[in-house]
C-alpha cells in the first residue's frame, strides 16, 4: 500500500518536474519578441540617420526610398511582435504570460508590448502625414516639423517600451541571464542616445559649440536616458557604455556613409557633391557619462534620490563644457577637416559663400551676461531631465509586467 502510495505520488510530480525543466530552460533565453523590439528601434533608428544624409546629400525622394522603408520596418516589427505577443496572452492558456502581464481594455500583455504598439500605430501614422506635409509646404523642410515630432513620438514610445519590456525581464530574472538582459537593456539605452542626437541635430553642429544653446540643448537630450537606465542597470559602468555604443554607431555613420555615391536630385545645388554626406562628429557624451558613472558608485545606495539629481544635473554640463568647449575649438581647425573627423562635409543646398565663413563660431549670445544666463539655463534644464530620469528609473527598477 505504501509503495503504490509512493509510485503514484512520483507519477503526479513527474508532470510538475517536466514542465519546470521546460521553464528554466526558457528562461535563460531571451524571448522572441524582445529581440525583435530591439531590431525594431535599431532599424528606425539607422533609417533615420540614412533618411537626414539622404536629405542633404540627394534631397527629398520618392516616399519608398530605402531610407524611409527602414524607418517604418520598425514601426511593423514592434507592431506585428507586441500585437502577437498581446493576443497570445490575452487569448492564449499558459498561466505564466498572463502573470506577467497587465489588463488594458480588456487585452493582457507586457506594458512595453502596449505602449510599443501604440508606437507603431504613430509612427505608420505619420507616413500619409509627411508625405502631405511635404507636398503642402516644399519638398525638404527642417527635421523638428509636425509629422516628424509625431513619428519621433512614435519612435519614442517603441523605444520606451522595448526599455520596460527588457526592465521586466532583468528584474524578474537572475544570475547569468540578467547578465545577459542588462546587456540588452544598456544597448537600446545606447540607440535611445543616437534618436536623442538625431532629433537635436540641427541644434548641435559644430559652429554652435561655444554657445550656451548647443549645452542646454544636449542637456535636454541625453542625460534622461543616462540615468534613468543607470537606475536599473547592474553593470558598473552603465552610462559610459551606452555613450561609447552611441559614440562607435555615429563614427560608423561618419566612416562609412561617404563610401556610396550619391548626387543632389533636387535645386538649387550650391555644393558638389559626389557621395552620401554623414552627419558630423558625435557630441562627446561619453566624458559627462563617465562621469555620471563616478558620481553613483561614489553615492552607492543612495543614488536615485533629489540630491543625487542636482549634483548629476551640474556634473553633467559641467564635464560636458570642459570636454566639448576646446574639441570645438579643433574641429573648426584644419586639422579636422578629413575623413576622420569630418569637418570638411556640406550639405548640397548650403549657400555657396558659406566656404568663407563657416569655419567659425556662431555669436547667439551676444554678451558675457547672455551666456551666463544660457549656461545657468543649460544646467537647470540638466538638473530638470536628470530628476525626471531617477524618477523614471526608480520606477522601472519596479516593473514586473
Amino acid at each position: 500500500m505504501g509503495n503504490a502510495v509512493l509510485q503514484a505520488a512520483a507519477l503526479e510530480r513527474r508532470p510538475l518536474v517536466a514542465e519546470r525543466a521546460i521553464e528554466s530552460t526558457r528562461a535563460g533565453a531571451i524571448p522572441w519578441y524582445v529581440w525583435c523590439l530591439a531590431a525594431a528601434v535599431t532599424s528606425s533608428a539607422f533609417g533615420a540617420y540614412w533618411d537626414i544624409s539622404w536629405h542633404i546629400s540627394i534631397g527629398r525622394d520618392s516616399f519608398w526610398t530605402p531610407a524611409h522603408m527602414a524607418i517604418y520596418l520598425g514601426g511593423v516589427l514592434a507592431g506585428v511582435a507586441s500585437g502577437y505577443t498581446i493576443l497570445t496572452s490575452t487569448f492564449g492558456s499558459s498561466a505564466e504570460s498572463r502573470a506577467t502581464s497587465v489588463s488594458v481594455w480588456g487585452f493582457r500583455g507586457p506594458l512595453g508590448c502596449f505602449l510599443a504598439a501604440w508606437g507603431g500605430i504613430a509612427m505608420l501614422t505619420s507616413a500619409p502625414f509627411d508625405n502631405w506635409w511635404h507636398s503642402a509646404y516644399g519638398l525638404d523642410v527642417k527635421i523638428v516639423s509636425l509629422p516628424h515630432s509625431m513619428l519621433s513620438a512614435g519612435i519614442g514610445m517603441i523605444s520606451l517600451g522595448a526599455l520596460l519590456l527588457v526592465c521586466a525581464q532583468v528584474n524578474r530574472a537572475s544570475g547569468a541571464h540578467r547578465a545577459k538582459l542588462d546587456r540588452m537593456l544598456l544597448y537600446i539605452g545606447a540607440i535611445e542616445l543616437v534618436q536623442a542626437a538625431l532629433f537635436s541635430l540641427e541644434s548641435t553642429p559644430m559652429e554652435f559649440m561655444h554657445n550656451p544653446m548647443f549645452y542646454r540643448s544636449v542637456a535636454e537630450g541625453f542625460p534622461l536616458v543616462l540615468i534613468a537606465v543607470s537606475c536599473v542597470s547592474t553593470s558598473r559602468w552603465p552610462a559610459t557604455t551606452m555613450a561609447a555604443l552611441y559614440t562607435a554607431a555615429f563614427l560608423a555613420g561618419l566612416w562609412i556613409f561617404p563610401l556610396f555615391p550619391a548626387q543632389p536630385k533636387l535645386g538649387p545645388v550650391y555644393q558638389n557633391i559626389t557621395h552620401m554626406v554623414p552627419l558630423w562628429f558625435p557630441v562627446l557624451i561619453i566624458v559627462p557619462a563617465f562621469a555620471l558613472d563616478l558620481l553613483r558608485r561614489w553615492m552607492g545606495e543612495r543614488w536615485g534620490g533629489i540630491r543625487c539629481a542636482l549634483l548629476a544635473g551640474c556634473v553633467f554640463v559641467a564635464a560636458l563644457f570642459a570636454a566639448q568647449w576646446p574639441f570645438a575649438d579643433f574641429l573648426i581647425s584644419p586639422a579636422a577637416r578629413n575623413w576622420v573627423f569630418g569637418a570638411m562635409y556640406f550639405s548640397y543646398n548650403d549657400p555657396a559663400n558659406l566656404l568663407y565663413n563657416a569655419y567659425q563660431f556662431g555669436d547667439l549670445a551676444k554678451t558675457r551676461g547672455q551666456f551666463v544666463e544660457g549656461m545657468a539655463l543649460a544646467v537647470l534644464a540638466s538638473i530638470i531631465f536628470c530628476t525626471i530620469g531617477m524618477g523614471l528609473g526608480n520606477w522601472m527598477r519596479k516593473v514586473q509586467r
